[in-house]
């Protein structure tokens, strides 16, 4: 584990980069970039035209360490190159921003009110080549939709189970047990998550090092615990569907919780824009995320 990274993670002011939309998710990215699905053929033109919407953001002057600690990447573009270097190398040295990668392969059909992870087929070999590439950590998301008490403690003991091997690998994982924004049983299953979180957390080895991801809390300052515990390096949030404005007035309610935000950190970006307009929108969208995420 690179230490200079953990300190920046673990210390730096400002939020972590979103940037990990993967097939299914890729053309509501691009749609809302500007270009529509009838403007590309196949996935590998999907795929090329994504990596440069990343790259332009990554190699934006509005995009650097000051204010983003981190960037979570998508496979295929941990696989890519950015000015003829591989992009996790590039956003830590000529950005000074961690890279992460996303590592789970999606959700399984909702079971007791939450989907599972679907098995990460060859989970070793991918944090392997992470490592080779100067990735830092991971991350992997699941869903919880009601306050269903089995569900909850299936998703946090899967996320855990794994992220124990991410641990034992030499990376730090971002375990994402995401709730649904839209949940009936919101507040109810923030209960239980962070519950079934903590107990997790306290059978952690004191060099077992975990990050967090959790869905912004309906009780301001609700996950502080998790934000203190010595296991944990951050906890950051996700935008979920909210608002960038909706999303970062929450998190400015809640105190050591910084962003992740994904969509709200690229809305109002087009592929139509200049790159002065380009640069300015991005400026504004970093900027408020990063007061939001120090607040």
């Amino acid at each position: 584990m690179n230490q200079e990274q953990l300190d920046k993670v673990r210390n730096g002011k400002g939020f972590i980069a979103a940037l990990d939309q993967s097939g299914g998710s890729t053309p509501k990215a691009l749609k809302l970039y500007g270009i529509e699905a009838d403007a590309y053929d196949g996935d590998t033109a999907m795929f090329d035209l994504i990596h440069q919407m990343r790259s332009r953001i990554i190699t934006s002057p509005s995009f650097g360490g000051d204010r983003v600690l981190g960037a979570i990447l998508f496979e295929q573009t941990m696989d890519r190159q950015i000015d003829g270097v591989d992009t996790a190398q590039y956003l830590w040295d000529n950005k000074q921003v961690v890279p992460f990668l996303k590592v789970d392969k999606g959700l399984e059909d909702e079971a007791a009110g939450a989907q599972v992870m679907k098995p990460i087929d060859g989970l070793a070999e991918l944090l392997e080549r992470a490592k080779a590439k100067g990735v830092f950590g991971t991350k992997m998301r699941s869903v919880i939709k009601l306050a269903d008490e089995a569900g909850v403690k299936a998703v946090v003991d899967q996320q855990f189970d794994i992220g124990r091997q991410i641990v034992a690998a030499g990376l730090v994982p971002i375990i994402e047990p995401e709730i649904d924004i839209h949940s009936p049983q919101k507040a109810e299953a923030e209960e239980l998550l962070k519950a079934a979180i903590l107990e997790q957390a306290n059978s952690l080895g004191p060099d077992e090092t975990v990050m967090l991801k959790l869905t912004l809390p309906e009780v301001d300052g609700f996950y502080q615990e998790l934000v203190d515990h010595p296991n944990v390096a951050r906890v950051v949030a996700l935008s979920g569907g909210y608002t960038r404005e909706d999303a970062n007035a929450r998190l400015a309610r809640n105190p050591g919780v910084i962003a992740s935000f994904s969509r709200a950190l690229t809305e109002g970006l087009s592929a139509q824009q200049s790159d002065d307009e380009f640069n300015k929108v991005l400026d504004t969208s970093v900027e408020g995320i990063y007061q939001a995420s120090i607040a």
